[in-house]
């Protein structure tokens, strides 16, 4: 294995802006956040297919190679992703699929609406087929047991068609993009935001080499300096030849399986068939209209759930405390009475109150909600206080919050 550096890289990276990849490719293998909900940060990969060996590559610094990244631009590919989520989130039997559902159904909703499919999505393992061809046309496939769901984006459409209860939504691309909604759904999509993220507070080196679906790849590794994040590390996996990550691994500081593990097991640069970006709605198929797409006599439709950027826009008020790793975001709910738990709340009290602690300080009292990313203290006063970082650190942001 050829020499790599040992140092950390942060010196250079935090000051040179051009050594982070921007939005500009943020959404190119998916379709904007008003459709593609399905792509939430929750959303985890499994481990890429790794062969045995490491690759030997020229040496590289941690700036070149994050310049690499910067510089990449694979404007065509075609590929299979495991996706394995583990927050640690507890098991709600058939709770977390009935409110997956309520949500599709709700007003005009639809089952194809890509957020019905977050809830599923932030734990379990599922397999994705992806493909792009330019900026304009793309398509991400979610295979499930005896069914498949659908997002296709061909020029100013996008489509999403859930095969189970053959209904399809129908939307005008680019309306979460407008917005500044898109969220992360490849490990190129999560290697960008994690990037965003060096700064001083921040240990960035190369960590070597791997074989990730068939390509050699170098092995940028990302540490918090501080104390009270609970993400441990964050290891991407790029292509030697394109710069392209390949495979994004978020380790949690408690240690144990990862918490995101998002790669690539199969991945082609060949440009897909024309065919793989057609799509009609199937005959009897239920179609819902989503914000910008247009009903039978070609006017816009604001008919359907509410857009990706219409959930953002309803956390206005959000603001954050502190920085780098352990900043915390705050929002007020405004539901004064925050959430049902302990006695008042009855039985559905005792068992919300049963999944978190109970808390108190200068902000009141509340109780804490924890994953093993994650931790969320809502307060008897509707105000929400969330970050990755421990729940000592939430707690002591929110009573300097106030």
């Amino acid at each position: 294995m050829a020499p790599y550096e040992s140092g950390d890289a942060t010196g250079t990276a935090r000051h040179d802006e051009d050594l982070r990849p921007g939005r500009r490719r943020a959404a190119r293998y998916v379709v904007p956040v008003a459709v593609v909900g399905v792509a939430a940060a929750t959303i985890g990969l499994v481990p890429a297919l790794a062969d045995s060996g490491d690759p030997d590559l020229p040496s590289i610094t941690a700036q070149q190679l994050i310049r690499k990244i910067a510089a990449s631009d694979v404007q065509r590919l075609s590929g299979t992703v495991k996706i394995d989520t583990d927050l640690g989130l507890p098991d709600l039997g058939g709770l977390g699929s009935g409110l997956a559902s309520g949500a599709a159904r709700g007003g005009d909703g639809s089952f194809a609406d890509p957020r019905a499919k977050l809830t599923e999505l932030a734990s379990g393992t599922h397999t994705l087929h992806v493909a792009a061809d330019g900026p304009d046309r793309q398509k991400v496939s979610l295979l499930e047991r005896g069914a498949e769901y659908s997002l296709v984006h061909d020029g100013k459409d996008v489509w999403g068609y859930d095969s189970k209860s053959n209904e399809v939504y129908h939307a005008a691309a680019g309306f979460g993009a407008k917005r500044g909604a898109e969220p992360p759904a490849t490990p190129e999509d999560f290697a960008g935001e994690a990037l965003k993220s060096v700064d001083a507070t921040t240990s960035v080196t190369v960590d070597g080499t791997a074989h990730v679906a068939g390509r050699d790849a170098y092995k940028l590794l990302i540490k918090p300096r501080q104390s009270g994040s609970t993400v441990g590390a964050i290891s991407i996996a790029v292509d030697a030849r394109t710069g392209l990550p390949l495979k994004f691994t978020l380790t949690p500081a408690g240690g144990g399986a990862a918490v995101l593990d998002a790669g690539f097991t199969q991945v082609s640069f060949a440009r897909p068939a024309a065919s793989t970006f057609d799509f009609t709605p199937p005959r009897g198929a239920k179609v819902t209209e989503g914000e910008g797409g247009h009903g039978t006599d070609g006017k816009a439709s604001g008919r359907g759930s509410a857009s990706g950027g219409e959930f953002v826009g309803g956390l206005d008020g959000l603001d954050v405390l502190g920085k780098g790793w352990t900043s915390v975001a705050t929002f007020d709910t405004g539901a004064g009475g925050g959430l049902p738990t302990g006695s008042r709340g009855g039985d559905l009290g005792g068992f919300l109150g049963s999944l978190g602690d109970q808390v108190s300080g200068k902000f009141g009292k509340g109780t804490v909600f924890s994953t093993r990313l994650v931790n969320a203290l809502i307060t008897d006063d509707g105000t929400v206080y969330a970050g990755a970082v421990t729940k000592e650190t939430l707690v002591k942001a929110a009573n300097e919050g106030n």
